[in-house]
């Protein structure tokens, strides 16, 4: 529920507790037909940019009013595409957020980008500014595949654009989807080849969904796009697991790939683990855990609504406070995906019984007090994570 005057958040975590910010830039050159973010095309003018820029900072300096001093352990520059950010934007927002918070002294600064914004003189701005993780949405090195993607670079825009970003950041991730119309096995193993020749230190692999109201979602409905069969998806999600494993990667995540434990996402981390986050931009959520109690922020989408509350002074959403049950469904949502598990003290709050958990024996495993999805459970964890849910007792609401 949504806290009422003077019944929010006062008192502020321990400083030793970890910190994500989440930086959601709405701007993009074009809509992929796929994506159901909040984003909108780029066509506003710098002072509109730069009103929105002076929103996050001032909704970065009502949010630190609410956590008080933290450690902040990663930064995420999502969207949208903030590749299209100016350089001191990026800079600006990033000395504001060590003002607030403690920098950690291996603070992961990601940024996305498109291939499209690959140039030296721009990643070196940004490295300057600190970005020092660079996630590149390739999603295809098949000219074909980036076409049905609706996509506005090529297969070699995509690796001119990993060479420069292997010269420009400390670390180098990409994003590849599988599961696209009419694609088979050896189209995606020759992808993912082609990725690992890009020499990343982590690949982001997801399987193409459909989402409501996208404009893939209405050419499915009207037949005009013919979608992988359950069986053909599976199979390309095992060749995944298969050559990202022989070359040198660990699934530590059910779609996300390292080459060692430190090339894992940090930011990422924050979410899988349950850790708290702060999110500003239009749209953009957070977690805190304040007053003993798990809090949900959500910003507003508009562009023009999101900029007038933050400038207002304070923080750009209402604190809704979670329910024990609500923490332990995200916790079971988000903790499952990973090879760390969930804890099950996490999770008594649903009341889930050993003798449930049995019934998914194979595709679940008890181990050190955790929870954790096997590897044939890993492919259908949505189903499983479902099921678990919708069998736990109400209990735990106050």
């Amino acid at each position: 529920m949504t806290a009422a005057p003077g019944e929010g958040p006062t008192t502020s975590p321990p400083s030793a507790r970890a910190l994500g910010l989440y930086v959601h830039w709405p701007y993009c050159e074009r809509i992929c037909p796929y994506c159901d973010f909040n984003v909108v095309r780029d066509r506003g003018a710098r002072a509109t940019k730069a009103r929105l820029v002076d929103a996050i900072l001032a909704d970065l300096t009502a949010q630190a009013r609410l956590t008080g001093p933290m450690s902040l352990v990663s930064v995420f520059f999502g969207g949208g595409t903030p590749s299209l950010m100016d350089s001191e934007d990026v800079m600006r927002i990033l000395e504001t957020a060590r003002d607030l918070w403690t920098p950690g002294a291996d603070l992961e600064v990601t940024l996305e980008a498109n291939p499209t914004d690959a140039e030296a003189s721009r990643f070196a701005a940004l490295a300057r500014a600190g970005v020092n993780r660079l996630s590149l949405g390739v999603q295809s090195l098949d000219d074909r595949g980036l076409k049905v993607l609706g996509r506005n670079h090529d297969a070699a825009s995509a690796r001119r654009a990993a060479v420069l970003a292997r010269d420009s950041f400390p670390r180098l991730s990409i994003d590849l989807i599988h599961g696209l119309p009419g694609q088979d096995a050896a189209a995606w193993a020759g992808d993912l080849a082609a990725g690992l020749a890009l020499q990343p230190e982590h690949i982001s692999a997801y399987e193409l969904t459909i989402e409501s109201g996208t404009a893939f979602d209405r050419a499915v409905r009207r037949g005009a796009l013919n979608m992988p069969g359950e069986d053909a998806r599976a199979d390309l999600f095992a060749l995944t697991q298969e050559m990202l494993s022989a070359a040198g990667f660990d699934a530590y995540e059910v779609s996300n790939h390292a080459r060692g434990p430190q090339a894992r996402a940090r930011h990422n981390l924050v979410y899988w683990r349950g850790e708290d986050y702060v999110g500003v931009g239009p749209g953009a959520h957070g977690r805190l855990t304040l007053d003993g109690a798990r809090w949900a922020l959500e910003t507003p989408r508009a562009i023009g609504d999101y900029v007038r509350a933050a400038l207002d002074g304070g923080p750009s959403s209402a604190p809704q406070r979670l329910t024990p049950r609500d923490v332990a469904l995200e916790r079971l949502l988000m903790g499952l995906r990973t090879v760390e598990g969930v804890s099950l003290t996490d999770l008594m709050p649903l009341g889930i019984s050993e003798g449930k958990i049995m019934e998914f024996q194979g595709f679940l495993e008890m181990c050190e007090g955790c929870l954790l999805a096997t590897p044939r459970g890993r492919p259908v964890l949505d189903s499983v994570i479902s099921q678990l849910a919708a069998a736990a007792p109400s209990i735990g609401e106050s």
